[in-house]
């Protein structure tokens, strides 16, 4: 294809796995970084065609040259990286406006420095990486009616129950949503839940850590919830099918596959017996499902849900994360 796209937040879990697709694809790669010589990008450089076809930029999301340099003369944009806080804020007091600082303004600013790089450089596209966490937190939607993308997180809702993450997604989505509709750029949006999968990258990640914990903690008690999971390959599929097919438009959850807590983890245990699983559960009660419908219908699928956990323990185990 050659096109030219830019993917932000390109050492990371999803960004990584993203630009392993792109790449065999035939597609030439800007990834955005904060440090290019960083050790926690090396995983991009051993990528097949990558010594060809991916290029690092140094790049911060809050300073909006260095986004517009990486990603002036090209074609299309997958906006993955979102940041996360540094670390635990000592002040109780100072918390909330914390986050605000390290989560919510840099996920809005950092998303629409994106944007506006998109379209002074007139790109075809630009795919924003959401989350189901803009989705699913919303107790007005009806209890019988599945979620789908016309559901969105109540923002007052993630403030009281302090989920701060969330309301960062949902923030910057919204905003990316209202500047696709007030300056015509083509902006779409998808909405993965909590990714699983083997990790290209050698930190880890939040959502591999879910993982971990399970097997590791030796939880005495845990609620049993309905858990939403895709896999981090059927991610990048899902992204390149909402860039590339052109009926794609809007928001599109990407869930692949839901089950109770409980269900999740007596299958992992029947996979891999020895590990140190929680001893009961308590009732988390009823949630409504999600849909992934619309992205089906782009022609999306996901992989069995076995597949995901078991390369995933293997990678784990192969990491020395299950020590």
């Amino acid at each position: 294809m050659g096109e030219v796209v830019c993917v932000t937040g390109a050492g990371g879990f999803v960004a990584s796995w993203l630009i392993k697709l792109l790449l065999s694809k035939g597609y030439t790669v800007r990834g955005t970084v904060r440090q290019p010589g960083d050790e926690k990008n090396a995983h991009l450089y051993k990528l097949d065609k990558a010594s060809e076809n991916l290029t690092l930029y140094k790049a911060d999301l809050l300073d909006y040259d260095s986004i517009h340099e990486a990603i002036s003369g090209c074609n299309g944009v997958f906006h993955v990286a979102s940041p996360l806080p540094t670390g635990p804020v000592q002040n109780p007091e100072a918390r909330l406006l914390t986050f605000s600082v390290e989560l919510i303004e840099p996920a809005v600013k950092g998303t629409l420095n994106v944007l506006k790089a998109s379209l002074e450089a007139k790109v075809r596209r630009a795919i924003v990486v959401s989350s189901g966490a803009a989705v699913t937190m919303n107790p007005r939607w009806p209890k019988d009616r599945v979620k789908d993308e016309n559901c969105w997180s109540d923002k007052e809702f993630q403030k009281k129950m302090k989920n701060w993450y969330g309301l960062s997604k949902t923030e910057a989505e919204s905003e990316a949503m209202e500047f696709g509709k007030s300056t015509g750029l083509d902006v779409v949006r998808v909405c993965p839940t909590l990714v699983l999968g083997p990790m290209l990258q050698t930190t880890a990640n939040s959502s591999s850590m879910f993982l971990v914990r399970q097997l590791k903690e030796g939880y005495e008690s845990r609620e049993n919830k309905l858990q939403k999971l895709v896999d981090v390959r059927d991610v990048a599929e899902a992204l390149l099918l909402a860039y590339e097919k052109p009926e794609a438009e809007g928001r599109y959850i990407c869930v692949g596959h839901m089950i109770m807590y409980k269900d999740l983890l007596d299958k992992l245990k029947s996979l891999y017996p020895h590990y140190n699983y929680p001893k009961s559960y308590t009732d988390g009660g009823e949630e409504p499902k999600m849909s992934a419908e619309k992205l089906q219908k782009l022609g999306w699928n996901c992989r069995p849900l076995e597949d995901t956990l078991i390369d995933s323990i293997e990678h784990y185990k192969a990491a020395g994360l299950l020590e």
